[in-house]
C-alpha cells in the first residue's frame, strides 16, 4: 500500500486535488473527517468551536481509518488531510498533544506527502478557522517542519503546479 497524505492550510485545494488524483490514479480516497465532523455540529446547531476532547475523537476515528486500511491493502491511498494536521491543531488551540498521537504517526506514516501552499485566495465556509495571510503561512511552515522530522518525501504544491 502506498500512501500519500496530502496536507496544508486551509482553503488551498487539498479536498479538489485529493479527489482529482484519487480518480485519475483509480486510488482510494480518505476524505476530510474533521470537515464533516464540524458540518455536523453546525447542522446540528451547535458551535463549530470543538473542544480538547472532540478533537481526540476526530484524531481517533483517522486512526480507525488507518488501521481499517492497514487490513484491506489497498494499492494507492489519497488521505485529504491527516494526522499531521491534527497534531498540529492540538498544538496550536489547546497547547499539548495527546502522546499517542504521535506514536499513531509513527505506526502509520506516510509515503509521501503533497504540501499545498497557501497561495491562492482564502474562500471561506462554515467550517474553516484560519483565513489570515499570516497564519495559513504560519500553519504551512509548521506543517512542513512536522514532516522534515519524520524524514518523509513531500511535495509543495502551488498554483502554478
Amino acid at each position: 500500500m502506498f500512501r500519500v497524505g496530502i496536507i496544508g492550510p486551509e482553503s488551498t485545494g487539498k479536498s479538489s486535488l485529493a479527489r482529482y488524483l484519487s480518480k485519475r490514479y483509480k486510488g482510494v480516497l480518505v476524505p476530510e473527517y474533521a470537515r464533516d465532523y464540524i458540518a455536523q455540529r453546525l447542522e446540528s446547531g451547535e458551535s463549530k468551536e470543538v473542544s480538547y476532547d472532540q478533537v481526540c475523537e476526530i484524531a481517533k476515528h483517522q486512526i480507525e481509518e488507518m488501521e481499517r486500511l492497514a487490513v484491506l491493502q489497498p494499492q494507492l491511498v489519497f488521505f485529504d488531510t491527516e494526522l499531521i494536521v491534527t497534531k498540529v491543531w492540538f498544538d496550536y488551540a489547546f497547547g499539548r498533544v495527546p502522546e499517542w498521537l504521535d506514536e499513531a504517526i509513527e505506526k502509520y506514516p506516510m509515503d509521501a506527502y503533497l504540501l499545498t501552499k497557501p497561495d491562492i485566495p482564502w474562500q471561506a465556509d462554515p467550517t474553516r478557522y484560519n483565513g489570515s495571510d499570516a497564519m495559513r503561512q504560519e500553519l504551512f511552515e509548521r506543517y512542513e517542519s512536522e514532516i522534515q522530522a519524520l524524514d518523509i518525501p513531500y511535495y509543495i504544491i502551488t498554483h502554478e503546479s
